[in-house]
């Protein structure tokens, strides 16, 4: 394991076992009053990082590269679509947190973001009628394996396939919800268990920031 990907999974450790939150260099205000909640979970780097390059589709069918990820608030998140629950609850929690933001007057929102993590069944379409389940202009990502391998290996994300008793297979996965900033850098993570409160407690400084 390389230096900076060391350094990124010792980020996730410490995030994933602590769950805390990290004083942002600018502490913008939120514009509202948001939800308590009764843990910050937001863990922010001391410096965002650029994310490798990579060759993927969105759920158009579209080329993307890490490009895709400039010029807007991103919350990613590394799933697949026949997830029976950790990736649906998780994608729903996100979008009633942007509903409730932007209820809240917040602006700028972030998009949501799936990458797949089950290229070999997450093809665009499938990719582009899952996510409308979750509200409008989210992001989907997929492609060939070894190229979601450039992006998940560069920043901590763990997968691995796994066989089930119906001679199926699921897919393991880490479940934090990665933040990146407008400039395409690695910024921060969200790490589990999530909830809607919060997203909408420490979403409004962060995206304040910049």
């Amino acid at each position: 394991m390389g230096p900076r990907n060391l350094f990124v999974a010792i980020v996730l450790a410490v995030a994933l076992s602590a769950g805390i939150f990290v004083a942002l260099r600018t502490q913008a205000p939120a514009k509202t009053g948001p939800v308590p909640a009764a843990e910050s979970s937001a863990f922010v780097l001391p410096a965002p990082m650029p994310l490798p390059e990579f060759s993927l589709l969105d759920q158009r069918g579209e080329p993307v590269d890490a490009t895709v990820f400039e010029g807007q608030w991103d919350l990613v998140f590394f799933g697949f679509t026949h997830c029976p629950d950790i990736c649906p609850a998780t994608l729903q929690i996100l979008s009633t947190a942007k509903d409730q933001l932007a209820a809240a007057g917040q602006a700028p929102l972030p998009r949501i973001v799936l990458v797949s993590v089950d290229p070999e069944r997450d093809t665009p379409e499938l990719l582009a009628e899952y996510l409308a389940y979750f509200g409008d202009d989210n992001l989907g990502i997929t492609g060939s394996l070894e190229e979601i391998r450039k992006l998940t290996s560069a920043l901590g994300i763990y997968f691995d396939k796994r066989p089930t008793a119906d001679d199926n297979y699921s897919v393991d996965h880490s479940a934090a919800v990665l933040i990146i900033d407008p400039d395409g850098n690695f910024y921060g993570l969200v790490s589990g268990p999530h909830q809607v409160a919060n997203y909408v407690n420490d979403l409004p400084p962060i995206l304040g920031s910049r």
